[in-house]
């Protein structure tokens, strides 16, 4: 069953790195015509520098969760590497949930305040020409932690399977 889970899971998070491919290619062309219009043309618009940044934003808060997937993250490998598959499952297990759940809880939690003053205040660019409902920005930091959230589940559960896997390789006599 947790195999089965883990694969659902991997599937919805690879959607959501896809997606956010075509935000990076959406950003390049936007800093792309930006760059153009300030350098060709001598013209420039702040919204769409402001655009540039909160592509950015996006693609970063959702990226986290579509680099864990992935094992794409920093980690102290020149100790980590001489453990047994079975360990570091363990470390993988325990470092998740000792450091990034909290992690999660925490930014969650604290960005909830954070998102609500932006939304009721109808926040917006404080530069002329700049973008409006600025709570839309803002309301991806709690959104992308509650998908880097579900990203942590699929990764707990992804050691697991290899932690179980390992386990009854052992206990038969073959060694991983």
């Amino acid at each position: 069953m947790l195999p089965r889970l883990e694969d659902f899971m991997d599937r919805i998070i690879d959607a959501v790195g896809y997606f956010v491919g075509v935000l990076l290619i959406l950003m390049i062309l936007n800093v792309a015509f930006d760059v153009m219009m300030r350098y060709v043309f001598n013209n420039s618009s702040i919204g769409m520098q402001e655009m540039e940044w909160h592509l950015f934003a996006v693609i970063i808060l959702f990226g986290t969760g579509y680099g864990l997937r992935h094992d794409a993250h920093v980690r102290v490998d020149f100790a980590y590497e001489k453990f047994s598959i079975k360990t570091q499952a363990l470390i993988n297990i325990w470092g998740a949930i000792l450091f990034i759940l909290p992690l999660i809880a925490l930014i969650t939690y604290g960005s909830h305040d954070f998102v609500m003053d932006a939304y009721t205040s109808s926040e917006i660019s404080e530069d002329p020409g700049g973008l409006t409902h600025r709570w839309i920005i803002k309301g991806m930091i709690p959104l992308a932690f509650v998908f880097l959230l579900f990203c942590t589940i699929n990764y707990i559960i992804h050691y697991i399977n290899i932690y179980r896997e390992n386990k009854k390789a052992i206990s038969k006599g073959v060694s991983l």
